[in-house]
């Protein structure tokens, strides 16, 4: 076999630590070509939205300086991927093509497309693990089909041999004789043309790996040993914010895994609150799980009975709902955290997304194409269960009438109003007893906190406890159908 290059080729894995690939082509004493591809064709409708195009602009400039520092350099194609990544093999009569698995339903027939297309032509093309800590196939029920309910799932995984160690970066990589041409990141349009769009993401975040292991030693160190009782409060740093740095593979799952596993947490309430961060790690594993079995989960209901839901067309209230302004202060805080950092609390995307599938009968999907857009860790894999769980339609799903009531899930996770007050100073002037429902509030109350409302805040646009009746008989109907 030829001597030439390894291509490793990068996607979902923009890291040199704990990278199967990587490590795996650095071992082969060959040059080595790490190469990605910006291909917004393949993907169709779920091409990169706005806020991770911005995401993987910053990231990928923080990793090709991590790899100048092992005397090599990241080259940097546009367009199909197929082609891109053939068209570089025969420019540099490379010997194979490394590359990390990936799950969205077009990435098994584009990895297949590879392999046959390169094998053909005598290259050495392998496919690693490296995005999840359990590979989807390798954990089945006892019918030998995939799980389709979370807690079994976890127990499975749970049950499994404590996963490998994370593998260290190499040390250096051999450099080619010749580099094959590279398009400048900053001419692939990833970042927006308005300055001032991503300012607060800017703030909010730290793209690339340092800024992957930053987060997690922070979380490590801290946070973790309270998870438990803190990761529902949007007011408090309670969660770990890794779910960007591990959508674009900054950071590896098992590295995660393993750095709670080892964080220094005592006594029962610690050692609980670990292994609850664990749990969310695999409910990750089990989004992915359920993507790679039924690759339409994120356009249709994994539930065939709600296909015929009867959703409404609402463009007044799911525009209301997208820029904030619902009237109900929970909702609204969490839909402006989410257009200006890329971000929104985990609690508070349930109760946003119960209150636009129940209370305003939006179709999920449309929530589910604006978080794709506009979250800075948008996943198929996590947004699309997600979604369907709080719908009501989805593997494992909330049951169809739990309904949140964006009053006492304010009440009871934002009890004093910080987060509220954060995101919709209008009303930061309300006391905690009236900011999360303002039209309840006595004249007088308003008055001196300068509230008016339908002026200064909107009315609620819909009234809750009517939209929860209304919701519930729309799913008793499809139960009796």
């Amino acid at each position: 076999m030829s001597e030439g290059p390894v291509i490793v080729w990068l996607r979902q894995d923009l890291r040199l630590a704990d990278h199967p690939a990587l490590s795996a082509a650095s071992r082969g004493g060959r040059p080595v070509i790490p190469l990605y591809v910006l291909d917004d064709a393949t993907p169709g409708q779920w091409r990169r939205g706005g806020a991770s195009r911005w995401w993987l602009g910053t990231s990928l400039p923080r990793l090709a300086a991590s790899l100048e520092k092992l005397g090599s350099r990241l080259v940097v194609r546009e367009g199909p991927a197929l082609d891109a990544v053939a068209s570089v093999a025969r420019e540099v009569g490379a010997s194979a093509v490394y590359f990390t698995r990936c799950y969205e339903p077009w990435s098994p027939a584009l990895e297949g497309a590879l392999k046959e297309t390169l094998g053909g032509d005598g290259l050495d093309v392998r496919r690693f693990g490296g995005s999840l800590i359990v590979e989807p196939d390798a954990v089945r029920t006892g019918a030998g089909g995939p799980y389709k309910v979370y807690s079994p799932f976890a127990r499975a995984v749970m049950a499994l041999p404590e996963p490998r160690a994370p593998l260290p970066a190499p040390e250096s990589l051999i450099a080619p004789t010749v580099w094959p041409p590279s398009a400048p990141i900053a001419d692939l349009g990833l970042l927006p043309t308005k300055p001032d769009w991503a300012g607060d993401m800017r703030e909010a975040w730290q793209p690339g790996e340092a800024g992957a292991a930053a987060r997690l030693g922070a979380f490590v160190d801290g946070p973790i040993a309270r998870y438990k009782d803190l990761r529902d409060r949007p007011d408090v740093v309670g969660t770990s914010r890794l779910s960007p740095h591990l959508h674009f593979g900054e950071v590896s799952p098992l590295t995660c895994w393993h750095a709670a596993r080892t964080a220094d947490v005592s006594g029962k309430a610690g050692e609980a609150s670990m292994l609850k961060f664990l749990k969310e790690l695999l409910w990750r594993e089990f989004s992915y799980h359920l993507l790679h079995h039924f690759p339409t989960l994120p356009s249709e209901p994994f539930r065939p009975e709600f296909s015929a839901f009867p959703w409404h067309d609402e463009p007044a209230a799911f525009a209301a709902w997208k820029k904030g302004r619902t009237g109900y202060p929970i909702v609204d805080a969490g839909l402006r955290e989410l257009w200006a950092t890329g971000y929104m609390h985990n609690r508070v995307r349930m109760i946003a997304a119960s209150f636009l599938v129940k209370d305003l009968l939006v179709p999920w999907q449309q929530g589910e194409a604006w978080f794709w857009d506009t979250l800075v860790d948008a996943d198929l894999a996590n947004n699309a269960a997600s979604w369907q769980w709080v719908a009501g339609c989805g593997a494992d799903a909330a049951p169809y009438f739990r309904i949140f009531n964006p009053v006492k899930q304010g009440q009871t996770f934002d009890p004093e109003g910080t987060y509220v007050r954060r995101w919709v100073p209008e009303i930061s002037a309300l006391p905690a007893d009236a900011i999360h429902a303002p039209w309840e509030a006595p004249p007088a109350v308003l008055a001196a906190a300068g509230v008016r409302l339908g002026d200064t805040y909107p009315h609620p646009i819909v009234d809750h406890r009517m939209a929860r009746d209304r919701a519930l008989e729309a799913f008793a109907a499809i139960k009796r159908d």
